[in-house]
């Protein structure tokens, strides 16, 4: 697969990074030019502080968010179906997902756009078109593996969030499933 390796490299850099990703670091470089601009951060980055710049820009914040269901359909219902749909294609290709992380999270599909497919990445650009955006307003060294990423996609990325929600069609929608009944205060009923 033409970008096997990249995609490979780029789901170890978008996981937590722990000391088996520190320890990785020269293969990483090695394998993966395109990535030395994120490369460079946790080379210069005491140990001890690496972590902060994960958390604070991946889990705590759905502006940010890893799981690429979640730029499609938010917190809604139908975002379990969509799930499924990720376990669906794992299992067509004869692999089982754990239940230690969600099937739609990042860098797991990275994984198997490296080893099997990459369908998975192409159906959920927009998502990481606008994931490539989020990370790149808030400063963070993480847009530079996306940006890597996303130039690896068919055409060309968005160059601002109008083009990736015109891309994508819309953002992540909001729950509206049994609140009919409800107005806002003041708006005709």
């Amino acid at each position: 697969m033409k970008n096997a390796v990249l995609y490979q490299a780029a789901s170890l850099c978008l996981s937590y990074p722990d000391d088996e990703f520190r320890a990785r670091l020269p293969l990483l470089r090695q394998a993966a030019p395109q990535l030395r601009g994120f490369l460079d951060f946790p080379d210069e980055t005491d140990p001890t502080e690496l972590a902060a710049p994960y958390v604070k820009g991946f889990e705590f914040k759905n502006p940010h968010s890893l799981y690429l269901s979640w730029w499609r359909d938010g917190d809604t219902r139908r975002r379990g179906m969509t799930l499924v749909g990720f376990k669906q294609v794992y299992r067509e290709h004869g692999l089982e997902f754990s239940d230690e992380e969600l099937p739609d999270f990042l860098p797991a599909v990275l994984e198997f756009s490296a080893k099997v497919d990459t369908r998975l990445l192409l159906e959920f650009r927009p998502g990481l078109e606008l994931l490539r955006l989020a990370l790149t307003d808030h400063g963070t060294p993480y847009a530079s593996v996306l940006d890597a990423v996303c130039r690896t996609l068919p055409g060309p990325s968005p160059k601002d969030k109008a083009a990736a929600l015109a891309m994508a069609k819309c953002g992540p929608p909001m729950e509206t499933v049994g609140l009919e009944p409800f107005t806002l205060v003041g708006e005709p009923s």
